[in-house]
């Protein structure tokens, strides 16, 4: 069955126009495929490379794209080697690259990956469940000051250092409910009452943390760029302010002309655009599509094209 993304109608609309071009699409989170397979369906003149390092993932897109296999390669890997994955295709340039950051629905659904704070699941939470460090090693083995850090940093959270102390204190902690539980009580009680799962924050901290996200995000902007032909498209999703933070900013700085200090009576340092903002602001679900997927409510879809001369 096929997956029913975030935002679909929007993202095929902003990556449509260079792929009816021909060229390649690069799908570098496929996750179940809901994107590539609504873009597919929408144009038979690209081919696409889907990415994905999650092996149940890539198996079940598969088969939902096979009507479509003899145009699909697919690919498992980690989406910030997307250049390296390129350069082993054999691939020049692409159309467009599609960035649908986060857990998937389907992850979260599966108790046994252990993302969820809902459902008694082991701390996995490895996006690659065949190897790396497990949420149990970030939980039961950081110190309660590299806890506390990470739970503060990526889950913007203001009790981060009262939830790792007590984390420490309920070692070992073997499972989802049992962390949840932890964090909940670690939590004042006024506010536990508002803002929904009080652990909700700190589940997403420990994710980030145990598949290096940010970095991942960071290190396969500007690659995804360089990848573009002129008139090429780069479309992200983000789902938290840290990931949409850093696509805001890597965007802004790609699409200024001049890069020096602001009191700088004439430009010195002859930096030109790279980028066309195809999105001024941030894209979000409309009313329709939060009644039917509350899940994409923190959703954010930017979209910049490459600079050049090709149609855009």
């Amino acid at each position: 069955m096929v997956h029913d993304p975030v935002l679909a109608e929007e993202v095929t609309e902003a990556l449509l126009p260079p792929l009816e071009h021909g060229g390649v699409l690069v799908d570098a989170t496929l996750g179940r495929a809901g994107h590539a397979h609504r873009l597919l369906d929408s144009s038979s003149a690209f081919e696409l490379v889907a990415i994905d390092r999650d092996p149940d993932a890539l198996e079940a897109a598969g088969a939902d794209l096979a009507a479509h296999s003899s145009r699909v390669r697919l690919v498992r890997d980690d989406f910030k080697n997307l250049a390296s994955v390129l350069e082993r295709l054999g691939i020049a340039e692409v159309a467009g690259v599609l960035l649908d950051l986060g857990v998937s629905s389907p992850q979260l659904d599966e108790a046994h990956r252990g993302f969820s704070y809902r459902a008694r699941g082991p701390l996995d939470m490895r996006m690659d469940p065949t190897g790396g460090a497990t949420a149990y090693d970030v939980v039961n083995h950081y110190s309660s000051v590299d806890l506390a850090e990470v739970i503060r940093r990526y889950g913007e959270e203001r009790f981060a250092r009262r939830i790792a102390g007590a984390i420490e204190r309920a070692r070992p902690i073997d499972d989802t409910l049992t962390l949840a539980e932890v964090v909940k009580q670690a939590i004042p009680a006024a506010t536990r009452r508002t803002g929904g799962h009080p652990a909700k924050r700190t589940f997403q901290a420990i994710r980030i943390e145990v598949n290096k996200e940010l970095d991942a995000l960071e290190t396969v902007l500007p690659g995804a760029v360089e990848a573009l032909r002129p008139g090429g498209r780069l479309a992200v999703l983000t789902y938290h302010s840290l990931e949409d933070r850093i696509v805001k900013l890597f965007i802004a700085a790609g699409a200024r002309d001049c890069t020096c200090p602001p009191d700088f009576p004439i430009c010195v340092c002859g930096a030109r655009a790279t980028l066309r903002l195809v999105t001024r602001k941030p894209v979000r679900p409309g009313e329709a599509e939060l009644a039917r997927n509350p899940r994409a409510s923190s959703a954010r879809l930017r979209v910049a094209a490459k600079m050049g001369t090709e149609a855009v």
